[in-house]
């Protein structure tokens, strides 16, 4: 079964890839490459998931970091989100914590960011040129992933408790992003005509804990494309899991989490809840090579 398997995906043979289960992947798989682009959907998290971890040794800046490094921001919001960080990250990465455990901890975290951004004078303009400037980077693959995404019309929900702006400037300058097949969930800042930032759109804090709770899993999102019953679930925390919660109409779901440090930490808890585990890997050539075969190309030579 296994041979069969990365025979058929040869991305799934590599060393970095794990598989608690090899038959219950290539049995969704096979499901998935019936039904082809016609019944897929796609939901991924964003920073560290569609964006790189590290990048030539350096870690590269989630969405929070591009706003916390820039040298266009106080040095009072620098030096205290650095601060929170070393304070909530251990804990959103314990494994030895439950979910609702951490979750107050996320609470703080974020409103105590949002606070301080709130008192920053930050500018439409100023946001473009702080992404352009950052280390936030997409994944190898990734616009070739989009691209694809949005030439068969396949659904990609990005559903992140990341800063909405920071993403949608991201994608737009490092790949293109897509208003018809792409929808954005995120932390949304808000802007005066002027362009100047007056707090947050979000009536309600998305937090890394939280993705089964937002809004969009009571809007008509998941209702308006109950035909696409196969779904490819991408994220890089625990958190992820909750994304789909509102997609009660799934058949068929993969779950692939990239796991991108502390591997013999957590492998283990991810083996457990991930279908597809990849570790240490800065692409997004394991989930372009699945999508290559759902789709009808398998690998040459096959």
């Amino acid at each position: 079964m296994l041979d069969t398997l990365k025979k058929l995906v040869p991305e799934l043979a590599r060393s970095n890839v794990c598989m608690k289960d090899p038959h219950f992947v290539e049995r969704g798989l096979r499901t998935m490459m019936k039904d082809a682009q016609h019944k897929l959907q796609v939901i991924a998290d964003f920073d560290w998931t569609l964006s790189k971890y590290s990048e030539n040794g350096n870690v590269c800046d989630t969405t929070h970091k591009v706003l916390g490094q820039s040298k266009h921001m106080p040095e009072f919001y620098r030096t205290e989100t650095t601060r929170l960080k070393d304070i909530y990250m251990p804990i959103e990465f314990d494994p030895s914590l439950t979910i609702e455990e951490k979750t107050p901890k996320m609470i703080e975290w974020y409103s105590k960011n949002h606070e301080l951004l709130n008192s920053c004078h930050l500018t439409r303009q100023l946001l473009t040129t702080m992404v352009t400037e950052s280390k936030a980077r997409l994944r190898d693959g990734c616009k070739d992933f989009f691209d694809q995404l949005h030439s068969l019309d396949i659904p990609l929900l990005i559903f992140s408790a990341g800063m909405g702006d920071i993403i949608h400037e991201t994608i737009q300058q490092q790949a293109t992003f897509y208003p018809k097949n792409m929808k954005l969930v995120a932390n949304f800042m808000k802007f005066d005509e002027m362009g100047k930032m007056i707090g947050f759109a979000n009536e309600e804090l998305i937090h890394t804990f939280n993705k089964n709770e937002n809004a969009v899993h009571s809007s008509d999102y998941f209702s308006n494309i109950r035909h696409r019953e196969n779904l490819l679930l991408m994220g890089d925390t625990l958190g992820d899991l909750g994304m789909a919660q509102g997609a009660e109409h799934i058949s068929c779901i993969l779950k692939i989490g990239f796991l991108n440090f502390e591997v013999e930490k957590n492998l283990d808890v991810y083996k457990q809840n991930f279908d597809i585990v990849i570790i240490e890997d800065e692409s997004l050539e394991v989930v372009n090579g699945l999508m290559r075969v759902i789709l009808g190309h398998p690998p040459s030579g096959d």
